[in-house]
């Protein structure tokens, strides 16, 4: 590869995350403009009326030292009248919009991160870290709405606050207002330059949150393993270590936003102080300044100092905040589903094996030199011991893993250019690990799609449900992970959404283990009289009335294919499959 097409791939490299964060924050504002709008004018109202009150004020006390030679009290005195209710009016704009444009914001951003996560590929969730993911949707979407999204209003109003205020303080007194600008230029720098950390450290909040709930994840799903070995105290020491690890970059964090405002606070205060002393310098040496100017200084004076304080502070959290939001799109970018060929829904003539291997690891190789054929509209079953590589073989063929050796084809297309949305179309996979969503028996079984009813009857007779539904019904809710069902139960719900999907290939991983004998055979003859279905499964039960039913029947050993042929043949050759059957017995 030359090198300017190496640059030009690193180029789209990385411009894929840059492009993503864009999208991904351009969901704050999709849909949102007249709630953002209403915001900004609620927000805009407030701001102007806070000045006009310190001007206000000083009316009201020149009016009272009969310095004010406009307004009398009773003018004053509707004026405010109508301040107030021009207050309350933006008040309860901004009560009504600002809510709404958060609210909003969050679930477009939650909505569109979780579509970009359901358009990667199943291998990519065999090497990645899915509790990035949970962090990204739960404690960095926190952190995202708390220091960028809440934060966009108030940003707005300290800064027409102060930007008000110097003007007003510029019309009063430019001297003055010079020597507050001079003294406020320090905390901005300071704070600044602290922000930059803040960023850095919000990052390392992130990372070791992913890293506490994938523990937490892994201790909860091995429950049952953590209790029957008795390492409770193990997992309690890397429980806490995980713990400590994330509350104590939370530390640092604060630390730092901490140190923003102590920079921002006791700067703000000796501005305050210099501006005042230097003030009462300027009322000495000259009689020009009022009352009335001296007392709105000192409350335009809290507008500035404020923002000065608070401005940095959420400056640097909105930088913090949107450096989440750019990590996250780094890893949505990573194994995203190739676009590739779209294959038929349909299996025409065959999917092919040829010289397959593969290993998890390149020094661990499970697949050896696999060759075979399985015939479209045909059963096949994959036997062997455990660990010969039967449900590796079926997790290659769902599109699992692409690091083989070799060919795996679809009617002469090869896997690893194929569209794999077409792939889920064509092919459905009963594994042996269940997962059941916590919603009804009929949704875990249509999968929330819509289908007819006569269908999904027939599918929960094929599936052996037809008792369960008649003693539970089909809205009985499941629970998490299906806590409500037994796992025969589950596996037979497994069965039926697959028998419901009607692809044309469906792969079998011991869909039987946890159904007793006799539900067992009743599915799996089911599965084998379907018409025009490819099937290839994976069976640990040796009954010669069903292994008669397959077209074929692969043995697999040490992950090897060693023998190939209908039941007949392999009994008669008397060889690895004949021990296996006979030890069953």
């Amino acid at each position: 590869m030359s090198n300017k097409i190496k640059k030009k791939v690193l180029t789209e490299k990385n411009q894929a995350p840059m492009q993503l964060s864009q999208k991904l924050r351009a969901q704050f504002m999709h849909n949102n403009h007249i709630n953002f709008a209403g915001a900004v004018i609620a927000t805009l109202l407030t701001a102007i009326i806070n000045l006009v009150i310190s001007w206000l004020l000083q009316q009201i006390i020149d009016a009272a030292t009969g310095n004010n030679q406009v307004f009398d009290l009773i003018q004053l005195l509707i004026i405010s009248i109508g301040l107030v209710f021009i207050l309350i009016m933006g008040l309860i704009l901004e009560q009504k919009t600002s809510p709404r444009f958060v609210e909003k914001a969050m679930a477009q951003y939650k909505n569109m991160v979780f579509s970009e996560i359901s358009k990667k590929s199943i291998s990519s969730f065999a090497t990645e870290n899915t509790s990035a993911y949970l962090s990204a949707l739960s404690n960095d979407a926190s952190s995202i709405e708390k220091n960028y999204i809440a934060k966009i209003f108030p940003l707005i109003q300290q800064i027409v606050m102060f930007t008000g205020a110097f003007l007003m303080m510029l019309y009063y007194s430019p001297l003055l207002t010079l020597a507050a600008v001079i003294l406020s230029l320090c905390p901005v720098i300071g704070s600044i330059l602290s922000g930059n950390r803040l960023a850095v450290m919000e990052k390392t909040v992130s990372e070791k949150n992913e890293s506490f709930l994938g523990s937490v994840k892994d201790m909860l799903t091995g429950f049952s393993v953590v209790k029957s070995f008795k390492v409770e105290k193990e997992m309690m020491k890397l429980f806490r270590t995980s713990n400590e690890e994330a509350e104590h970059s939370k530390r640092k964090r604060r630390q730092i936003e901490i140190l923003i405002q102590m920079i921002g606070g006791v700067t703000g205060i000796v501005a305050q102080f210099g501006v005042f002393l230097f003030g009462a310098y300027l009322a000495i040496q000259s009689q020009a300044i009022t009352a009335g100017v001296v007392i709105i200084f000192v409350q335009l004076m809290n507008f500035v100092v404020s923002p000065i304080g608070e401005v940095p502070q959420i400056l640097a959290n909105r930088k913090a905040a949107l450096a989440l939001v750019d990590k996250l799109a780094l890893s949505l970018s990573e194994h995203v589903e190739q676009n590739g060929i779209p294959v038929g829904q349909t299996l025409n003539k065959a999917i092919e094996l040829d010289h397959v291997s593969f290993g998890y690891e390149e020094e661990q190789t499970v697949l050896k030199d696999i060759s075979l054929e399985f015939e479209a509209r045909k059963s096949y079953a994959l036997v062997g011991g455990s660990g010969s590589g039967k449900s590796t073989l079926l997790n290659l063929l769902i599109g699992s893993y692409f690091s083989y050796q070799g060919e795996i084809r679809y009617d002469g297309q090869e896997l690893k250019q194929i569209n794999l949305d077409s792939l889920y179309d064509l092919v459905s996979i009963i594994q042996q690990n269940v997962f059941v969503f916590d919603s009804s028996i009929q949704n875990n079984i249509t999968m929330f799609k819509e289908f007819d009813q006569e269908r999904i009857n027939r599918a929960i007779d094929q599936a052996g449900l037809s008792d369960l539904i008649e003693q539970k019904g089909l809205n009985y809710a499941c629970g998490e992970n299906g806590n409500g069902l037994s796992g025969g139960e589950r596996q037979r719900i497994s069965i039926a959404r697959c028998l419901l999907k009607g692809s044309s290939v469906m792969l079998v991983d011991e869909a039987t283990a946890e159904l007793d004998a006799k539900t067992a055979v009743a599915v799996t003859n089911s599965i084998l009289e379907i018409e025009d279905l490819t099937r290839i499964i994976v069976t640990h039960r040796l009954e010669e009335a069903i292994l008669r039913k397959y077209d074929k029947i692969f043995v697999m050993q040490n992950g090897r294919l060693i023998e190939q042929g209908t039941f007949d043949e392999l009994m008669k050759e008397k060889g690895y499959f004949y021990s296996l059957y006979m030890v069953s017995q």
